[in-house]
């Protein structure tokens, strides 16, 4: 599927919020895919980190929310050590994250969980999920 790419397209503030929140330059990753190579949560994410890398750099805000990779990014770092470009690929995406929460989207909605799962839960998984996931 094409992707139109113009002035009227690219998300410049989107581009500036991530850059701002993260204090990294998208514009630096040259899409060597090491990141992708080094994360050990790629195999459960639906877009690797340099295709959200891509995106990001054409301000596709739509596209960059849209994915769940962020979501998944154990903040590990293990990309941001690999990264040739010296880019701190988790901070971006605990930008993006952060961006996405600003806006009232949750990843989990602990209130639509059935009450056995909550009893369950270990109170420890409780607030991490409540920090990371939840605005």
């Amino acid at each position: 599927m094409p992707i139109e790419i113009s002035e009227k397209t690219v998300k410049r503030d989107f581009i500036e919020k991530i850059s701002k929140l993260s204090g990294q330059d998208v514009y630096k990753c040259y899409q060597c895919g090491t990141c992708g190579g080094a994360c050990p949560m790629s195999d459960h994410m639906d877009a690797v980190p340099r295709k959200i890398m891509r995106m990001a750099q054409f301000g596709m805000e739509e596209a960059v929310t849209g994915s769940k990779t962020f979501w998944t990014c154990a903040s590990c770092h293990s990309c941001s050590v690999n990264c040739p470009r010296g880019i701190d690929l988790a901070r971006v995406m605990e930008a993006i994250r952060l961006l996405t929460l600003r806006k009232n989207l949750n990843m989990v909605e602990v209130s639509g969980l059935p009450a056995e799962t909550v009893e369950e839960l270990p109170q420890i998984a409780l607030v991490s999920c409540f920090r990371k996931l939840t605005s």
